[in-house]
Order: structure tokens, then sequence, then C-alpha cells
């Protein structure tokens, strides 16, 4: 038998076990049911070397869900360079480097190397932050060759240049195919209006990217993933010792490259990035386009993640666009006049004050009509509030569903790792589904008259002549 056919026979027999304690257990309503009656105890710690760990144990199942944000997200990319925190974050998962006891890997041998362990790892960017994710079991035969390889990863990536112009070409191509869309024409336009010269509106072109180069990815990551800059979530099967002692091995190969040692002195910390600037007046933009249906977008900056009106928005959302076929942009839109197959509202909340926007699709003869109609509702839900018997249903749906919110080990990972990025209580979770249930009427009218202004709203029709 050879090495990759015996290890895919160890995955096997170690997933078999894994069923079959799931079977004899009964823990297929694990987060549903555990969490939701008991609580999820977050427990938080700091790291001498400045690292943040949030750690929700959970023993049921011999797994392990490991999420690594730093700040670095779109928001700090060059205005040259958009698009250089998520290629950086992509390429260096692409192959390591050849160290004193181990040879390089390059994305196939890596690739084997994940499939070999039944493990995985990627790396993504966000608005906010650059993200990196591993899942594995965690058996003791398993899990430190897991953390082995997860720690090259971090610590010695190639950035293969082979990989960058293949890699490269791609998204040129993903972007010219998207700019022939509708749908494009508009988010881009409706981005551009609402954040101004923000960097949440920057926008990755073929330009951009041509400005990349991977001494650009080196340096960034080089600067960016350092122990002092990281914040770590963890939910699994790992006690506190153990998640300690995971941490440090993953970030044992991080160190500045010798060539940019000059940019990774310390870890000072990051420049202010300005806040959004709020409209001052209404805008609308109409653009002709070859489409069966218009898009419309309509709206402005929202707030910052962790604004205090947070839960009255929240809940005043689902009423007003947030909650599908039951909300009243549905009802007003679709079910009344039929000018809409799907209309929908949502905040954006984030590091700085993410969009609030309406979106629909519509016949493009239709288009003003849906406009005025989706404005007059905005209008009246913004002046007025909702109704109680809106209220309650709203509190209802949203308290039901909560335990779909973290009724799996991704699902939990990302609320968490939320708790720590936007510094929210660690019993946020546990108390969540409390602040819903105290949302009045009251705070919902004020809260949306604080966030809120129709008359100087962004709107913008892509479709039709």
């Amino acid at each position: 038998m050879t090495s990759q056919r015996a290890a895919w026979f160890e995955i096997s027999i170690a997933i078999l076990k894994i069923a079959r304690y799931v079977i004899l257990t009964g823990t297929f309503g694990l987060f549903s049911s555990q969490f939701a009656l008991a609580g999820i105890p977050v427990v938080q710690w700091t790291q001498a070397s400045g690292t943040r760990i949030y750690l929700v144990q959970n023993p049921a199942i011999p797994m392990v869900d490991v999420k690594i944000d730093f700040d670095a997200g779109a928001r700090r990319d060059p205005i040259d360079k958009i698009g250089l925190a998520s290629v950086t974050a992509s390429l260096s998962t692409q192959g390591v480097l050849a160290n004193s006891t181990q040879p390089g890997l390059d994305e196939n041998a890596l690739g084997e190397s994940w499939a070999d362990l039944g493990a995985s790892f990627g790396g993504s960017a966000s608005s906010d932050r650059m993200s990196f994710s591993l899942r594995s079991l965690t058996f003791p035969d398993i899990l430190p060759k897991v953390l082995a390889l997860a720690a090259r990863q971090l610590g010695e990536p190639s950035f293969p240049q082979d990989v960058w112009q293949r890699d490269r070409q791609r998204l040129v191509a993903s972007i010219k195919e998207s700019n022939t869309r509708a749908a494009t024409v508009a988010d881009k336009l409706f981005s551009a209006a609402v954040y101004g010269t923000h960097p949440y509106g920057y926008e990755v072109t073929e330009g951009t990217l041509a400005n990349i180069s991977v001494d650009d990815m080196k340096a960034l990551h080089a600067s960016v993933v350092k122990p002092c800059r990281a914040l770590v979530t963890i939910v699994g099967a790992v006690n506190r010792a153990q998640a300690d002692a995971l941490v440090t091995q993953l970030l044992s190969l991080v160190k500045p490259l010798p060539s940019m040692s000059a940019l990774t002195t310390g870890c000072t910390p990051w420049a202010a990035v300005p806040e959004i600037a709020p409209l001052s007046q209404g805008k609308e933009e109409n653009v002709p386009f070859e489409s069966a249906q218009a898009q419309v977008l309509i709206g402005q900056p929202g707030f910052k993640r962790d604004d205090p009106d947070y839960f009255a928005l929240t809940v005043g959302n689902y009423i007003l666009g947030g909650g599908g076929f039951v909300s009243r942009l549905t009802t007003e839109v679709r079910e009344k006049r039929g000018l809409s197959y799907s209309v929908y509202s949502y905040f954006s909340p984030a590091l700085h004050a993410g969009a609030f926007t309406i979106g629909l699709q519509t016949r493009p003869d239709q288009a003003k009509q849906a406009v005025a109609v989706s404005r007059e509702v905005l209008q009246k839900f913004v002046a007025e509030g909702p109704t109680e018997s809106e209220l309650q249903a709203a509190k209802d749906n949203l308290i039901g569903g909560f335990a779909l919110r973290i009724d799996s080990n991704g699902k939990l990972l990302d609320n968490v790792a939320a708790i720590g990025w936007n510094k929210l209580p660690l019993d946020y979770l546990d108390t969540w589904t409390r602040e819903v249930g105290k949302v009045s009427l009251a705070d919902i009218r004020a809260a949306f008259a604080r966030k809120l202004q129709p008359e100087r709203m962004v709107t913008v029709v892509v479709g039709g002549k």
C-alpha cells in the first residue's frame, strides 16, 4: 500500500469512527441543542506575543476549526493596487518555500498534502480583514502534522510568480465578463456614489491588478502576518491549554522576510482609515443597458458594527425588507403591484458605516414605478416605524431562527470571530435573543430616524433605453 493510500485509509477509518460516535451519542443537533440551551462559553486571552485568542470548546466531535484574522483588508490597499490584500491572501496558500529540514511544495504538492491529511487551509480578504482558515480532525496522529503544514503556509509562503501570472489573467478575464452584466454596472455605480473616495468604494480593475507584483505581496504579507497583529478564533475539541499551544505552533514560523526587515520592525499601530462621509443630497443615475431586467439600487452609508442601534436596526430592517416574503417592501412592490419577483433591504455594518441598500430587478418599463413605490415605503417606515403586530412577528422569527445561526462549527466560528473583531461582549451570543426581545417600536423609529435620510439617498437604475 502506498503512503497516500495508507493515509486515505486512516482518514476513512477516522471518519467512520466519527460517524459511529455521532450516531451512538445523538450529536446531530449539536449546536442548536447543546449551545442554545446551555449558553456559549467564549473564553478569551492574549498571549505574550500580543496574539488575541477566542475559544469555544466543543468536545462532542473530534474536530477543530480555526480562523486567523489580520487588519489588512481592501480598505488598506494602495489606491493604485486595489486587490492587493485579496491576491496576497490567495497566493500565499499556493506554495511554500523549502527550509533547512523540508523541501518546498508547489500548489499541486500542497493540495495533495492537505488531501492526505483530510484537512483544509485557505486564505481570503474582505473589506476589513485578511483571513486564513483551518479545519482538521483532532486525533493525535493527525493534528500535529496539520499544524506543522499550516505553520509553513503562514510563515513560509513562496508566492510563485508563474501562478500569479496565471491567476492575474483569470481575474482580468473574470472582470471583463462581469462588466457585461447590468448587475455589475449597477453595483459599481452604487458603491462609488455611496462611498465616494472612501476605500470601501475602491474597484479592482485590470489596471490595478497589472500594478501588483509578487514583491508587493511579499512586503504586505511580511508586514501584516505577525503574531502581535493576529486575532485567532477556535471552535472545536480542544481545551484552553491545547488551544494556546495550537496557536503558538501555527504562528511559530511567522517572521519578517530578510529583504523586508526595515518594513516589519515591531508591531506599530496602523494609520487610522477615515470614516465615510454622509451624503449631502440625493442623486439618481439612469444608465441605458441592453438587458431583460433593469437593476435598481437605492441607499446611503449606514452604520458601524459596534453601533448601539444595532439591534433596533436589525429588527426594523427585517420588517422593512430583510424578512423575505413577509416584509413591507415585498408586500407593496411584489404582492400588490407585481413590479418585481424579489425586493429586499439590508445594512452592511463593518468597521466603517457599510451601506444601507434596497435592491430589486424589474422590467425596464416598470423601473420608474418600482423606484417610486420603494421610496414611498421607505419614507413611511422611517417616519412612522412598524406596527405592533409587525414587531412581534419579526421578534418571533428572529428569536426562533437564532439556533440556525450557530448550528455548525463554521457558523459558530464566524460569529465568535465577529465578537473578537468588533470587540463585542463575550456573552454576546448568549444575550442575542434577549436583546432582540427588548427592542421597542420607539427604539426602531428613533434608530431609523438617526441613520436614514430618504431624501439624500443614491438611486441607481441600469437597464432599458
